[in-house]
């Protein structure tokens, strides 16, 4: 693995040699010191961290007895305490891994450390080494000074090479990391003394070879095997400049999890290093833009990615030196059958991709929803292919997630307001036309969809289940992008900055990156329900006498999103026909049993994942290159989501890795149980929303959440003013007048900077509601439109859309007194036809007038006619009643149907216009019945 950079700063400090070392004669036996100096050192170091001084005479027996015990570590700082190995179990007591402390520290002398990894050292750790006394007096008054303003605060002390030394060798981990002014004042104590007593070069050498460098590397030389698999005496610069920024914070600046905090760190290091004149600035860049090459981690045994992430969590926990040294017995989470299957699953895909994709690697996550426990953690198809850095962990490096985090889009939208007031269903219509946002920075941003299509009126479960990213964007854009943020969060996304300015509303198709095993932990908030739970890798710890440390317990999850949208997305990611028609009906995530699931393609090719779930078992795949390379044509559909399938498919099949989901000895649910507060109701087919239709066809259902409220008086809807009713939540009926073709100042917004925005001349005006019935015009009929888009950028687009398809849209434009009398006087508005008696699923009986309007130009349209629709079996038989009609008709009798002569039973009526021997649009149909 290799890491350059190309800094941009000029260097700006000569070269110079390092300053000579004072040397110092070797001193004897820091207990000959002890007695003359303890008194007046103690008394110092009252002062300066606020002791109490009447107390002193008591205080100061106690502390003279352990500054005699720290001094008789001192003495013997070089003979350590021997090693006990901790190990790492799965959750059967399966062996995963070993440590062995003494393995990984090597001694050497100081004259085999380059001398610019000491000044290194010495620059960030302690630039007065060589001049102070063991202590750092203008570090000791500002923490005086810093104690004295705020002496409720933690106690403030800088810290020199001797004091942490003393802090590693005379402190065990309790005390070393205890909040306290007597450990500080021993501290300082015991540091004077030890300078005292060895010379500079054998502090620092002891320094070098005991400090703790990640990756259970004690000491110089096993870090630089470690990390660069040499002898500290062969590092260069750059990688001594490195390592000697570990030693701060080991865990979070592991170059195998966190190369650019260590690089950072090691920017730092060498601005420090031209400050203090060891190196020019010129020289402090070379050494950053160096490459990197990183050994191997040499580790054998199982599941080495999962257990270099529960070591980072037992380091968390205890400390790096009770994991190293403490003779831990770790029991983690990880199922070793699941591990294997994971392992073995993912190496027969990637071999089985053709290798003109350049897909190289694999990654997989596999955890309960309703415990967080992780099963199986794959970092990488080979941990040791140094080709692929099989070392990186990919599950918790940050990829772009393309289109798998669409599903937390969705569920902002869907989610209910504090007062249980929704803003969006899923039998919403989102317009998948063309669209264009302004952004912050003056340009604009067009998303498009992945088959480069445009789908136009699309319901919310549609457009999930097929990915389409131009309304994902139009939801993102809706919830807002703080609120979005914000929301993921909840959910487990803990890698997006804060400042939502960093973001554009390409965030919904994958523009902010993430970790598989975050994305996997909030798709586990789906399938449990709505609870969020922490991942957990780690059941149990006990000491090799059986002592008990560590016992996880079953935390109760917290609720982050309501449980009908939990299961509102579930239903969708599960629902194999709503996803046909991008991914047909032989697609990879149509599994034998219940499961929802989502793909996930970055546009570069360079990330492919499929993530999906049960009721009791959530796995994350993600593949790809881990150098981020691209792959070539190849799509989560194809690259990703074959592995999620063969896995789940692998365990739900096989009884004995069922047993590892069991809850209490019961098995999980198999099914996606809806939730109390859920309804269906049906829905109009979108296709039937035709210019001129009265009514629409039904097609299907679609899951609402209801809302329990305090049932309210209701006044009855006044007959005599115009009403309008929603059909469903996509579609309006309300009365509106076909108009003739108008120059578009008549029916758009008089701005002439918008005009390029604003809708086609509108076909219809619409009435107002509570407008009288009485004064309405009689082409003022009721009509069913489409709701239009509730963005503004899409108004335009979406009006196209709908004419160029015959779909009704409510029309832009408000019936004004102008407008109805053009409509009146002119021979071209457009024909329109309904039959508005019997209505639709009437009981009729004997002779029936059939009244309602055939309004069109006789010089365009040739006639119009009523047909009887009589059903035999599965089909329906049409019969023309009475004659064909060329003259219009305006609310008013149509034809007569002579009910009287039909068998009871359930007919179809319907209304065509004939021009040139088509049907000029839909016919109206509406169904009756006879008793």
């Amino acid at each position: 693995m290799s890491y350059d950079h190309q800094s941009t700063q000029s260097g700006y400090a000569a070269n110079q040699q390092a300053p000579e070392e004072p040397q110092k004669p070797k001193r004897g036996c820091c207990g000959c010191f002890s007695t003359a100096l303890i008194g007046g050192v103690f008394m110092l170091t009252l002062l300066v961290f606020g002791g109490v001084l009447v107390a002193g005479t008591i205080i100061y027996t106690n502390f003279s007895r352990e500054i005699e015990a720290g001094v008789a570590k001192l003495d013997t700082a070089r003979e350590r305490e021997t090693f006990e190995t901790t190990r790492i179990f799965d959750r059967n007591g399966k062996l995963l891994w070993e440590f062995f402390g003494e393995g990984k520290r090597t001694q050497i002398p100081l004259d085999q450390v380059p001398q610019y990894l000491i000044n290194a050292t010495i620059s960030v750790e302690d630039d007065s080494f060589y001049q102070n006394t063991g202590l750092d007096l203008p570090a000791v008054a500002a923490a005086l000074l810093a104690n004295y303003k705020n002496p409720d605060a933690r106690p403030v002390g800088g810290s020199t090479i001797t004091q942490q030394i003393v802090r590693h060798i005379v402190f065990d981990y309790d005390e070393r990391t205890a909040v306290s002014y007597n450990r500080k004042a021993k501290e300082i104590v015991l540091a004077w003394l030890m300078d005292q007593k060895y010379s500079k070069d054998e502090i620092l050498e002891m320094y070098l070879n005991e400090i703790y460098y990640g990756n259970l590397a004690y000491g110089i030389e096993a870090a630089a095997q470690t990390y660069f698999g040499k002898s500290a005496a062969e590092l260069t610069i750059g990688e001594a400049t490195l390592l000697s920024g570990l030693p701060q914070s080991p865990i979070e600046l592991d170059p195998y999890a966190n190369l650019e905090g260590a690089k950072e760190r090691q920017w730092l290091i060498l601005n420090l290093m031209v400050g203090d004149g060891y190196i020019s600035q010129a020289d402090a860049e070379s050494a950053y833009q160096e490459p990197l090459n990183f050994a191997v981690q040499e580790v054998s045994l199982e599941a080495l990615h999962f257990v270099v992430y529960a070591r980072q969590q037992l380091e968390t926990m205890f400390g790096a030196d009770v994991v190293a040294n403490g003779g831990l017995q770790v029991t983690t989470s990880l199922d070793l059958d699941y591990q294997h299957l994971a392992e073995q699953l993912a190496r027969q895909h990637v071999s089985s991709i053709d290798p003109q994709h350049h897909l190289t690697n694999a990654a997989l996550v596999a955890m309960q929803p309703n415990t967080g426990e992780i099963l199986a953690m794959l970092g990488s198809v080979d941990y040791h292919n140094e080709d692929i850095d099989g070392h990186v962990n990919v599950t918790t490096s940050l990829q772009q997630p393309g289109s798998s985090i669409k599903p937390l889009t969705y569920a902002a939208a869907l989610s209910p307001d504090e007062n249980g007031d929704v803003s969006w269903t899923a039998a919403d219509i989102l317009w998948d036309v063309p669209v264009t946002y302004p952004q912050f920075d003056g340009s604009e941003y067009s998303p498009v969809n992945y088959d480069g299509s445009f789908h136009g009126p699309t319901r919310l479960r549609t457009a999930l289940a097929n990915s389409y990213n131009i309304p994902a964007v139009l939801a993102l854009q809706d919830v807002g992008i703080p609120q979005f943020m914000e929301f993921a969060q909840k959910m487990g996304i803990t890698t997006w900055e804060e400042d939502s300015s960093n973001y554009g509303l390409s965030l919904t198709l994958g523009g902010a990156e993430v970790t598989p095993l975050d994305l996997t932990t909030a798709y586990a908030v789906f399938a449990n329900g709505g609870q969020r739970v922490e991942p957990v890798s780690i059941l149990r710890i006990t000491k090799t006498n059986g002592e008990l440390l560590y016992e996880s317990k079953p935390a109760p999850g917290e609720q982050v999103i309501d449980p009908r949208i939990a299961f509102l997305i579930s239903d969708i990611l599960d629902d194999d026909s709503a996803r046909v028609p991008a991914m047909g009906s032989n697609n990879p995530l149509a599994l034998p049993f219940p499961a929802a699931a989502k793909t996930g393609t970055t546009n570069d090719f360079r990330d492919n994942w499929t993530m999906g779930y049960t009721p009791g078992l959530v796995v994350g795949v993600w593949t790809g290159n881990t150098d981020n390379s691209e792959m070539v044509n190849i799509s989560g559909l194809t690259g990703a989501a074959p592995l999620w399938a063969d896995y789940m498919q692998a365990i739900y099949s096989d009884f004995r890795l069922l047993e590892s989901l069991n809850q209490n000895g019961l098995p999980p649910a198999i099914e996606f149980t809806a939730p109390a507060g859920l309804e269906k109701r049906p829905l109009c087919a979108i296709s039937s929303i035709t210019v001129g239709a009265t009514d629409c066809a039904r097609s299907g259902e679609e899951w609402f959440l209801t809302k329990d409220s305090i049932p309210q008086a209701t006044v009855p809807a006044d007959p005599n003013v115009v009403q309008w009713e929603e059909l469903e939540t996509a579609v309006l009926r309300t009365p509106a007048v076909p108009l003739p073709p108008l120059p578009p100042e008549m029916t758009q917004a008089n701005n002439s900077e918008d005009a390029d925005k604003q809708p086609p001349p509108q076909l219809f005006c619409h009435i107002f509601e509570g407008a009288e019935i009485a004064t309405l015009p009689p082409t003022a009929l009721p009509q069913v439109f489409l709701t239009p888009p509730r963005n503004p950028e899409s108004l335009k687009s979406a009006h196209e859309w709908a004419q160029a398809n015959n779909l009704a849209i409510l029309p832009t434009a408000a019936c004004n007194e102008e407008l109805l009398t053009l409509a009146a006087r002119d021979p071209n508005t457009p024909a329109i036809w309904r039959i508005t008696s019997p209505t639709d699923k009437e009981v009729v009986e004997g002779i029936i007038p059939i009244i309602g309007t055939a309004d069109f130009d006789p010089e365009e349209v040739q006639f119009y006619k009523l047909e009887l629709g009589i059903y035999e079996g599965d089909n329906i038989k049409w019969l023309t009643l009475g004659d064909t009609h060329n003259t219009p008709v305006i609310n008013g009798v149509l034809e007569t149907l002579y009910a009287e002569g039909l068998a009871p039973g359930e007919y179809l009526l319907r209304l065509i216009v004939i021009k040139d021997s088509n049907y000029v649009g839909e016919p109206h149909t509406i169904q009756f019945s006879v008793q």
